[in-house]
């Protein structure tokens, strides 16, 4: 094998890779939707469902889409507070009851803040970018429809 073939090999392979590791990332994604008075908005959220990935969530990360977020499924209702450490995203933290109902909204989260943000008893937190939920007109008492909340009310 020739030297300009090998490396034409391995930038091949490695954009195969790359392919590949952002296709996995993005059927990792799952459709959410928060039925406001102005309507539905649809997000696609990462569902973080085990301790490890909870206690990480969107630490280190400094992108996110707007049409984006990251729901927190904490298994059974409980009492939940979080925190900004190693977050570099200032964030809008929805805390949601388990029937999908938005509890409380914590807005602006400080970026890399140990301030302890409560969210009182709730199933599940999404968090979203910072503006979002006054943007979209996203309040306590709107709806969440996700799985993760059962089905959508008739």
């Amino acid at each position: 094998m020739t030297l300009p073939f090998a490396i034409k090999s391995l930038a091949a392979a490695a954009l195969v890779g790359c392919l590949l590791a952002s296709a996995a990332r993005a059927e990792t994604l799952e459709a959410l939707t928060i039925v406001t008075a102005g309507g539905p908005r649809a997000f696609q959220v990462e569902v973080m469902r085990t301790d490890e990935q909870r206690a990480r969530g969107l630490m280190f990360r400094r992108h996110m889409p707007e049409d984006r977020g990251m729901l927190f499924d904490f298994k059974t209702e409980q009492p939940v507070s979080m925190w900004m450490k190693n977050t570099y995203l200032p964030l809008d933290m929805l805390f949601i009851a388990k029937d999908g109902q938005v509890k409380s909204i914590a807005e602006n989260a400080e970026p890399m803040s140990e301030r302890i943000i409560p969210g009182g008893t709730v199933l599940g937190v999404l968090e979203i970018n910072a503006g979002v939920a006054a943007k979209l007109g996203i309040k306590a008492g709107d709806r969440v429809r996700h799985p993760m909340f059962g089905p959508p009310a008739k």
